[in-house]
């Protein structure tokens, strides 16, 4: 994949047809100037690199598609995230009263704290985020006071690293 990037990405990139490329294992998202190219140019090509790739377009629904685990949804001038769970998503997590290690139960609340409170989504997503995690936490039986101090702990830990971005953009500007 990195080769076929480096011959044909590269050059719609330098040309501008595609603002925006990035790849995570099998899934690619592609921002491009409708202008300049449209998706069957682009799927056409990539498709004829080699015989053995297929490659599909997912195309936006309302102007909103989703990525990985994010919705992006565009909006006027400004493009919104949302967290996006697949279908089939159960929303089981390692039960609270399984014999394994504390920390690999709360991983999964680690990761979703961190996701919601790093994200740059609405108030209203963290809001409905917050929600969807009290359910599933309670669907596997965790204490609530448990989930509070994850988000505590998580809360703290981004507020301290924004605060050292802030303080060293700070010194920046003062020298």
């Amino acid at each position: 994949m990195q080769h076929i990037e480096e011959l044909f990405i590269k050059h719609w990139i330098e040309s501008q047809e595609i603002f925006y490329y990035k790849r995570c294992v099998d899934d690619i998202i592609i921002i491009y100037d409708q202008n300049k190219i449209n998706e069957i140019a682009i799927t056409n090509v990539m498709n004829g690199i080699n015989e053995q790739l297929e490659f599909k377009v997912t195309e936006e629904i309302n102007n909103s598609i989703n990525y990985l685990d994010l919705t992006i949804n565009r909006n006027k001038n400004k493009i919104e995230l949302d967290i996006y769970r697949k279908p089939t998503n159960a929303d089981f997590t390692i039960q609270y009263t399984s014999n394994h290690p504390q920390d690999h139960k709360q991983a999964t609340f680690t990761f979703y704290m961190n996701r919601m409170l790093t994200l740059p989504i609405t108030d209203q997503a963290k809001k409905k985020e917050w929600e969807k995690i009290l359910n599933i936490a309670q669907k596997n039986c965790f204490p609530i006071n448990t989930i509070y101090n994850i988000k505590k702990e998580r809360n703290s830990q981004t507020k301290g690293k924004t605060d050292q971005k802030r303080g060293k953009a700070n010194k920046i500007n003062t020298e």
